[in-house]
């Protein structure tokens, strides 16, 4: 079993869990967000860190003016945009979502690690708790809890950016076979909406093999969504150079839907790539219920899923 012990990151407090399988760096003030989620065996940092000062310019700031680093939460949204459903309708949602750019509440229990934050404009409660498994696996488990009386529609997306090298290789169940597009520079792929087959896509400059990790060449970004409801909530991505690989798990009925960020150097000239366990697609929260394809939590009611991450 794993204790959680405080500690300061670049000034912020933060609080560390460590098994025998992984060590990870949680920051409460930060949107709870983590900043190191390290192998413990071979050493291996697998967050994505950028070159700015780890921080936000505080809630409803765009994304980019953060350190676009680690793994951050987004809900009830991606995009910026409004609520699409009375009582609610009109009121705004900034990029990412709300809770990115909010300070949480954290208390350690020991062998657990409870964090929380309450929404904004909207009336939530969002918790997540960290723990280790026997094996030394990372379990979060989510929940949020609706305070008002009327139903909310929420998107909720795990955004890990990942350190990753050309030639590393995503895995996804043999089910998911085809993409939509929600965004791809120079618009390699298409635009918003086009679907592509999944791994060997059609584009400007050829065929491409989306299951493989790309070389940074300064062009080239996308975000993309799995089309079909996942039958088993499953995605990796392993180091053929290393033997090493990351998988990402969690229940399929709660979180249906997958999407991978893939950022080649065509947007802010990061190079990273995200796996992203969705409860909705699209980005944009009026897209996802327009489609039908949107978790939705009554009102008093919870809405509870989980997150396991297994290094090897």
């Amino acid at each position: 079993m794993t204790h959680w012990l405080e500690n300061k990151i670049e000034g912020h407090d933060a609080w560390i869990g460590e098994s025998s399988q992984l060590s990870v760096c949680i920051v409460p003030g930060l949107g709870a967000k983590a900043v190191s989620l390290r192998s413990t065996r071979t050493g291996r940092e697998w967050l994505w860190r950028s070159e700015k000062a780890l921080g936000n310019e505080g809630y409803g700031s765009p994304f980019p003016s953060g350190d676009e680093s680690g793994w951050d939460e987004m809900f009830p949204c991606i995009d910026a945009g409004e609520y699409p459903l009375a009582p609610w309708q009109g009121r705004p949602i900034p990029d990412h979502g709300e809770v990115w750019s909010l300070p949480w509440e954290a208390h350690s229990t020991g062998f657990t690690l409870h964090c929380q934050v309450k929404g904004e404009q909207f009336p939530y409660l969002l918790e997540k708790t960290y723990s280790f498994t026997a094996d030394g696996a990372l379990r979060i488990d989510y929940a949020v809890t609706n305070t008002s009386t009327a139903p909310f529609s929420f998107l909720w997306a795990a955004h890990p950016l990942l350190e990753v090298q050309a030639g590393m290789k995503l895995h996804v169940p043999n089910s998911l076979d085809e993409i939509e597009i929600s965004y791809s520079a120079e618009e390699r792929l298409g635009v918003f909406g086009d679907r592509q087959p999944w791994p060997l896509a059609s584009s400007s400059g050829g065929t491409v093999d989306l299951s493989m990790t790309e070389a940074n060449e300064g062009r080239f970004a996308e975000k993309y969504y799995f089309t079909g409801r996942a039958e088993r909530g499953l995605a990796a991505v392993s180091d053929p150079a290393t033997g090493e690989s990351i998988t990402f798990s969690y229940p399929a009925e709660q979180v249906p839907y997958l999407a991978v960020w893939a950022n080649y150097g065509g947007f802010g000239g990061n190079y990273q790539l995200a796996l992203e366990p969705a409860t909705g697609r699209m980005d944009h929260l009026g897209e996802a219920v327009r489609r039908s394809e949107v978790a939705v939590v009554a009102g008093g009611e919870v809405y509870r899923w989980h997150l396991q991450v297994s290094p090897l």
